[in-house]
């Protein structure tokens, strides 16, 4: 069960199912946002990318709020009961283990375990390196991450036991550069051969401050910024407008810019974030979203894995200091990948 806001929930549960049909595995993946009743849908979207887009300080107040008993938390819940229905019909088609890769729908997972709704076991996948409140529940039988410092914390904030699962994106973010293919790109992006690129990335929706990021990487010497400006039609036009600016709207081929660049920026710490580290591609947050931005970029941090500037001179120096590591590779080795621990999950549930 994913979360069709964004990109990020889909392509994770997307590659989980890839994964698990290479083992014999029959899976499908569902959209949380279906099993809601028609009028739910449209406020849950519009609220999400208007406050993260336009009202930063009112989109880290709800996620504030998700942490504690609140009003907020009170409409949350309430939401996720209202999937519950659809989510059991779903469940009741001969399903041997559910899987969530978005937060709303480990809710309501949670909600039917306790209640006797699911007989099945039910995991939570985390695509965000952050914990928060919204990703646990008492009801989840189990729960998967992609990186210990993500584990850590969720034991130290909430008590909870988190798996390392490793990562679940394409197989192709995991090959080796390539250094015919990096200067392919390079030439067809008109990137000469002696200059740093930049990867900035803001997700699906093109979400959030990109702008500054650009122009913060473009003061920075010998370096050029590459926009991946997903579905955002308005920054993709602004973003090419400046000199020395390749904006891209929404790629498919994003391994290939990764093997061509030698810097990831990012501003919310999802699923291409993942990517960069499977491929080895040093990152730096900038600029981060409000609410999980934030977590997520604070908990990299803490962890060494990707540093946090907060003005375009430390951004500089991190781009330097960053690119200067070349390929690395910071994540750990899973403890039983995510992929084998649901199929062992699931034939368990069925032959008892």
């Amino acid at each position: 069960m994913s979360g069709s806001m964004g990109a990020g929930h889909d392509g994770v549960a997307r590659e989980l199912v890839r994964q698990l049909r290479e083992r014999g595995v029959e899976a499908v993946s569902r959209d949380f946002l279906q099993a809601l009743p028609r009028p739910y849908r449209p406020p849950l979207r519009g609220v999400h990318e208007l406050t993260a887009q336009y009202t930063p300080r009112v989109f880290d107040w709800l996620a504030r709020s998700e942490e504690h008993d609140s009003a907020v938390r009170a409409v949350t819940q309430r939401v996720c009961r209202a999937a519950r229905h659809a989510v059991a019909r779903w469940a009741a088609g001969g399903c041997d283990v559910v899987v969530s890769t978005f937060p709303l729908a480990t809710q309501t997972l949670g909600m039917l375990r306790r209640d006797g709704g699911l007989r099945v076991p039910a995991v939570c996948c985390l695509t965000d390196p952050a914990p928060n409140r919204l990703w646990t529940h008492p009801g989840i039988d189990r729960y998967l991450t992609v990186m210990r410092a993500t584990a850590v914390e969720a034991a130290q904030r909430y008590g909870i036991a988190m798996s390392v699962g490793g990562p679940l994106v394409a197989p192709a973010f995991g090959q080796p550069v390539d250094e015919a293919v990096r200067r392919a790109v390079r030439r067809g992006l008109a990137v000469p051969p002696d200059v740093r690129v930049v990867l900035l990335v803001s997700g699906a929706l093109g979400s959030g401050d990109a702008m500054t990021g650009v122009a913060a990487v473009r003061q920075v010497p010998g370096t050029v910024a590459v926009v991946l400006c997903g579905r955002n039609d308005r920054l993709r036009r602004r973003a090419a407008a400046l000199p020395g600016v390749v904006a891209l709207g929404w790629c498919e081929d994003v391994p290939r810019l990764m093997a061509a660049a030698d810097v990831l920026v990012h501003n919310a710490g999802g699923l291409a974030l993942t990517e960069a580290m499977v491929a080895g591609l040093p990152a730096v947050s900038y600029q981060v979203l409000a609410g999980h931005g934030r977590q997520n970029a604070a908990t990299l941090a803490r962890a060494g894995l990707v540093p946090w500037p907060r003005t375009s001179g430390e951004l500089a120096e991190a781009l330097h200091r960053q690119a200067s590591l070349g390929r690395t590779f910071l994540l750990p080795e899973p403890e039983a990948r995510t992929a084998d621990v649901v199929e062992a999950l699931a034939r368990r549930s069925r032959w008892g």
